[in-house]
């Protein structure tokens, strides 16, 4: 089979690899084809997979390493792919810096998938993945496209839009609450039935089911077991048995706005200024000593992963070991490629078109739910209704999505104003306005998107 990386170039790309190396079926993935813009950032991920396969090949037996290659052309890397794996960042880090800081800068919280910063990372990248879906459609017409670039629930509706349901949106948050909570009480999640639903980042647990029964009440029950999950930390025991339900990391943000913006905007800097310096250090590390790529990439791993969502954190307050493991979605991204190409059925939390499965929202918007995956595809799992807080949240960011992919194929910059308004984290029509205009100046590629008609 062949895989084509959109964004190959990028910094968890040697993940996905990974999960391929270790994929030991007679139809797996036996070639990988790296699409990058930046041919630098291409050849650094090239040094550290070709470690990866050596690491791999010099175990004892083992089949052998996919061949890779890299390209800089689109159309080259797309022609003939089985599956297409988008992982794009339009604007690169130096746009997050902007989605972050310019809504700081108006009192509000910078983060890249959420809030303003979402609606201005959506806004720029939309026309990008539907000229991507538009050009899979004419030169793989077959493949399946799994996407993983954020805001990955709007972007994945824009791509369906062209290529129906094969497109499916990935995401390792949704399933990380089930697995701490599942762990929180000894168990797996091998049988479990997990009831979660909402948006990509956007979801609750509703009910965790081992052999028939809920075991969620009674983690939320239970102080000590409750506090020392990622989410017992992060909303504390109290608000989440205030709640009855485990709520996606990202709800952070909506349910402690002010402490969130304070932290964010009185750390010095921001996620995405870290991680420029951060990513610009680790490129230029594996140009000047290509030998020491691996070494170089696992440690900066480590510390990417050891400082996520740090700013929400005590300064003792550490990520678990569990939690700080790779992050999770490459396992999804090879259960997924599997379940189609060997009609091996696995049961995932993707985001899909709802079909009826959340009422109230329409039957094309996409959802992040429980899905049972074949050879057909992924078909969404019956979940409990949302209630009526949550489900009021929802209604209200999926029609700022809505809103947003029609502003960014319109190049309506009217419709973008009435997104920003109309998000719970912006709270004036004056100030979505001041965010346009700042994004506008700040961005050239989202500025390009209104100039264009």
């Amino acid at each position: 089979m062949r895989l084509t990386v959109l964004g190959g170039g990028g910094f968890r790309v040697p993940l996905v690899y990974g999960a391929v190396l270790a994929d030991r079926s007679e139809r797996r993935v036996t070639h990988v084809v790296l699409y990058d813009t930046d041919e630098a950032r291409l050849h650094a991920i090239g040094h550290v997979l070709a470690a990866q396969a050596e690491r791999h090949t010099s175990g004892g037996p083992a089949r052998p390493a996919p061949e890779v290659t890299m390209t800089t052309d689109l159309d080259e890397a797309l022609e003939g792919a089985d599956f297409v794996f988008s992982a794009i960042r339009v604007g690169g880090l130096e746009g997050r810096t902007a989605d972050e800081r310019v809504a700081l800068e108006l009192g509000l919280l910078g983060q890249e998938t959420t809030g303003a910063g979402g609606i201005a990372y959506g806004l720029r990248t939309i026309p990008v993945a539907v000229d991507i879906a538009e050009r899979v459609k004419r030169l793989a017409p077959d493949a399946w496209v799994i996407n993983f670039t954020n805001p990955a629930g709007m972007v994945t509706q824009a791509m369906q839009r062209v290529l129906g349901n094969r497109v499916v949106g990935i995401c390792d948050s949704a399933l990380g609450v089930a697995k701490r909570a599942a762990a929180a009480l000894g168990h797996d999640l091998g049988g479990a039935e997990i009831d979660y639903a909402g948006l990509n980042h956007l979801g609750w647990l509703q009910a965790l089911r081992i052999e028939g029964r809920d075991v969620l009440p009674d983690l939320l029950a239970d102080p000590a077991r409750l506090g020392s999950t990622e989410e017992g930390h992060l909303f504390g025991t109290d608000w989440l048995q205030t709640l009855g339900v485990l709520p996606n990391e990202y709800l952070y943000y909506y349910y402690f706005t002010r402490d969130a913006i304070a932290a964010i905007g009185g750390g010095g800097q921001t996620r995405g200024e870290f991680l420029v310096g951060q990513q610009a250090n680790f490129y230029a590390a594996v140009a000047d000593s290509p030998s020491g790529a691996w070494t170089t990439w696992d440690r900066v791993k480590r510390e990417r992963n050891a400082t996520y969502m740090q700013e929400n954190r005590a300064e003792d307050e550490p990520r678990s070991e569990e939690d700080m493991k790779s992050g999770g979605y490459e396992g999804v991204a090879l259960a997924l490629m599997a379940a189609i190409a060997r009609d091996e059925s696995a049961t995932l939390i993707l985001n899909v078109a709802n079909a009826g499965t959340l009422p109230g929202l329409p039957v094309d918007a996409v959802v992040e739910v429980p899905c049972r995956v074949t050879a057909a595809g992924p078909r969404p799992l019956p979940v409990s209704a949302l209630r009526g807080a949550e489900l009021g949240l929802t209604l209200q960011v999926k029609a700022v999505e809505e809103l947003t992919i029609r502003a960014a194929l319109d190049g309506d910059p009217r419709t973008a104003v009435e997104a920003f308004a109309l998000h719970p984290l912006v709270d004036s029509v004056t100030v979505a306005r001041q965010l346009l205009d700042g994004y506008r100046a700040r961005i050239p590629l989202l500025d390009k998107i209104f100039r264009r008609n």
